[in-house]
């Protein structure tokens, strides 16, 4: 009986560690160690990004780091829905969870997507993801119709939420810093001057401005440098804004402010000038602009574009374009080109002032921090983190090189009346 009892018994046991066995063999596993189903695709996303140094951690605690050093920040992914929608489209699905405070970032998010870019980068993985949709990277074509509501949808949401955290006079651009600890007012006073050195205005001039947000470049050259200036936007508040700025300051009949599309600009004009509009204009519009400057432009006309641009040809952020700046496409300088090169314009100088954006974004996220509660009151907690998101995804990119600031200058091709030396930038 006794014999019966353990044989029995190691039957069970054996039944036991079989079943185990079975058990332990159906589970996922990444070299020796097993994991659950979602952990192992936390660990395929993970290698899938260059390994970041986070921490990624699931709803009921189980986590993934990417490297062996201390995490720059944790993951915290709060439920499988969220899990599952940032695997099948990470850069929609991270923004759209975070939004919906399913996914958190404990830590520094600039931080943390600075260190998801860089090692993206460093990976390759970033760098082959743009060369394979690098032929779709154009966004849909920028009809006049479309091209209107696009920046209805960023631009005319209220001017009172811009004035929270730009500066007083209101340019949504990168600053110039001449020294990096100068005061965001003083950085943007310096952009505008740099903006006119570059154009080399004369009293007497007139130019053309296309996109010219809240006004603040054209009043500027008008005022200082002694040129008149017509400016074209689609932005509704932009322009009304703008017009009212220039009747208060006495510069009404030396500026123009015209609630126009680009495309339909008249004149003739000695420069022409745009700063932060060509990431709207879509890839697809290049030679159309590059068209109505050549017939806007005298003969020894000059110009320049100030644009977020690329190191190569990529689409924008799928969350981004999506919630932020739709029909927006940042070009690479060979798409840029389309510009210049079919009406014979020569590029003069290009400069890169990535690290410039950066700082300014550095200012524009901590005036928006320290306003969230008025934003909230606008608006809701979700516009809160979107824009959140969005300021600090910017810096992000910034800082890593993703993301870049180019300002092209160009002339008529030929054309001998141009500085010898750089000085002439410097050189107040």
């Amino acid at each position: 009986m006794e014999q019966e009892r353990t044989q029995h018994h190691a039957g069970t046991v054996d039944a036991a560690a079989h079943s185990a066995a079975r058990a332990s063999a159906s589970r996922p596993t990444l070299g020796n160690k097993v994991f659950s189903a979602e952990k192992l695709l936390l660990a395929r996303m993970m290698e899938s990004m260059g390994n970041p140094p986070l921490d990624l951690v699931l709803w009921d605690g189980q986590a993934i780091a990417g490297t062996n050093s201390p995490p720059i920040a944790q993951v915290l992914i709060r439920d499988r829905g969220a899990l599952l929608k940032l695997i099948a489209n990470p850069e929609l699905g991270f923004g759209e969870m975070y939004v919906a405070e399913r996914i958190e970032v404990q830590g520094n998010l600039v931080d943390c997507l600075e260190a998801i870019y860089r090692s993206m980068r460093a990976s390759g993985h970033g760098q082959i993801a743009q060369k394979l949709l690098a032929p779709f990277s154009a966004a849909p074509r920028n009809t006049q119709p479309r091209a209107r509501r696009n920046i209805h949808h960023h631009y005319d949401i209220g001017n009172d939420f811009y004035k929270l955290w730009l500066d007083r006079n209101m340019v949504y651009t990168c600053a110039y810093f001449p020294t990096p600890d100068m005061a965001l007012e003083q950085a943007q006073a310096a952009k505008l001057d740099y903006v006119c050195r570059k154009l080399r205005l004369a009293p007497g001039e007139a130019v053309l401005e296309a996109g010219c947000g809240w006004g603040a470049l054209a009043l500027h050259m008008a005022k200082h440098y002694g040129v008149t200036v017509r400016a074209y936007n689609i932005s509704t508040e932009q322009i009304a804004y703008a017009r009212e700025r220039a009747l208060a300051e006495g510069l009404d009949g030396r500026v123009q402010f015209i609630e126009d599309d680009y495309r339909n600009v008249e004149g003739e004009f000695d420069a022409f000038v745009s700063v932060g509009m060509l990431e709207h204009v879509g890839i697809d519009q290049y030679q159309a602009l590059g068209a109505v400057i050549d017939r806007s432009l005298k003969d020894g006309g000059r110009g320049l574009v100030h644009t977020i641009g690329r190191d190569r040809p990529s689409p924008m952020t799928p969350w981004i374009e999506r919630n932020i700046f739709p029909g927006a496409c940042p070009p690479s300088l060979s798409q840029m080109m389309q510009i210049f090169e079919p009406f014979g314009f020569s590029v003069l100088d290009v400069e890169n002032l990535r690290l410039h954006y950066a700082t300014t974004l550095e200012h524009w996220l901590a005036r928006y921090e320290a306003n969230t509660e008025r934003v909230t009151q606008m608006f809701d907690p979700a516009f809160v983190r979107t824009w959140r998101l969005y300021l600090a995804g910017s810096l992000a990119a910034f800082r890593s090189g993703d993301m870049q600031l180019f300002q092209v200058c160009f002339n008529r091709s030929g054309e001998n009346r141009i500085p010898w030396t750089r000085q002439y930038l410097y050189a107040p």
